[in-house]
């Protein structure tokens, strides 16, 4: 048995002994990503149900790669041709897939804490793919493997978190994951993109962006989310650019080593210059290849799959 809790709720209610299971746990995983044939016999049988009330194109297939190369059987759930179309409540909507006895579910939805609600009307583990503006864990710990990975540990490391603070919940999963794992996390941003308890949170907070990145290990850059854009947090999307925009002249403020990430998708020539999006400090693409590895883990760790998570 796993020393995780039964669900994968939010990176704020776990502690750094399970933290630094899972990430240990998602790099033996990846090593089963880099083979020839990828799949292993690990949770065959097991019933795994991916329910997204919001769109998601690399999470989803993500989780669903994830479950498919150990072996488990997945069903997709859309809500728009649901019975959640028709006026169906969550809770029902919840209580009949619980009594097809799906293993379990990982969720999606736009309400903040629809995770917590599933996760009491069902006997199945409950994976957070995202809900509302509350977390983001399996993208926080997937941001944590891939740092550990480049930089040997997290203890110690400077992390700016830069852009649209206020409507992520990537970036509330990075800042309780890397201060668990003893990272010390900058959020940096215009005043009207933090969120309203920032000062709540255990991080510096910057609004210059050369200042907020300065001598730091990493920058993850966040999506400008330009659908909540019409409430004029910023003046313009072109003075955002201009003022938030990570691009190579400002990221020399940061460490000669630096990380740059993002959670994806980007939107090039707003919060992130292409040449740095595409450029030698980008591990991009080496976090999609680890979201995989960890929600591999989640879902081993979760069900109990043979001792020999490999599959040898």
């Amino acid at each position: 048995m796993s020393a995780l809790n039964r669900n994968i709720l939010a990176l704020r209610e776990m502690s750094a002994d399970e933290i630094q299971l899972i990430l240990d746990q998602a790099q033996e995983m990846k090593e089963i990503l880099s083979r020839p044939i990828k799949k292993v016999p690990t949770l065959r049988g097991k019933s795994v149900v991916t329910l997204f009330f919001e769109n998601s194109t690399r999470t989803r297939m993500s989780f669903e790669m994830a479950a498919k190369t150990l072996s488990a059987d997945v069903t997709g759930f859309a809500a728009s041709t649901s019975s959640v179309a028709k006026g169906e409540s969550l809770k029902d909507t919840i209580l009949t897939l619980n009594a097809m006895k799906a293993d379990a579910f990982v969720i999606r939805h736009s309400a903040s804490g629809a995770a917590h609600f599933i996760a009491r009307h069902t006997s199945a583990r409950v994976i957070n793919a995202g809900d509302g503006t509350h977390e983001h864990p399996t993208q926080g710990l997937l941001d944590m493997l891939t740092i550990r990975q480049h930089k040997g540990t997290l203890r110690g490391l400077t992390v700016a978190i830069v852009g649209d603070i206020a409507h992520s919940r990537v970036a509330r999963s990075n800042v309780w994951g890397l201060t668990k794992m003893g990272a010390k996390v900058r959020l940096v941003g215009p005043r009207t993109l933090l969120p309203a308890d920032v000062e709540q949170l255990p991080v510096e907070v910057h609004t210059d962006l050369r200042r907020g990145i300065s001598g730091c290990d990493v920058v993850n850059v966040l999506r400008i989310q330009m659908e909540r854009q019409d409430a004029g947090l910023f003046p313009s999307v072109r003075e955002y650019a201009q003022t938030f925009g990570v691009n190579r002249s400002v990221l020399r403020e940061a460490k000669p080593d630096v990380l740059v990430m993002h959670p994806g998708p980007m939107n090039r020539g707003i919060e992130i210059t292409p040449d740095v999006a595409d450029g030698e400090f980008s591990v991009v693409t080496e976090q999609v290849t680890n979201g995989v590895a960890v929600r591999m883990a989640l879902l081993y760790l979760l069900l109990g799959g043979s001792n020999d998570a490999s599959g040898h």
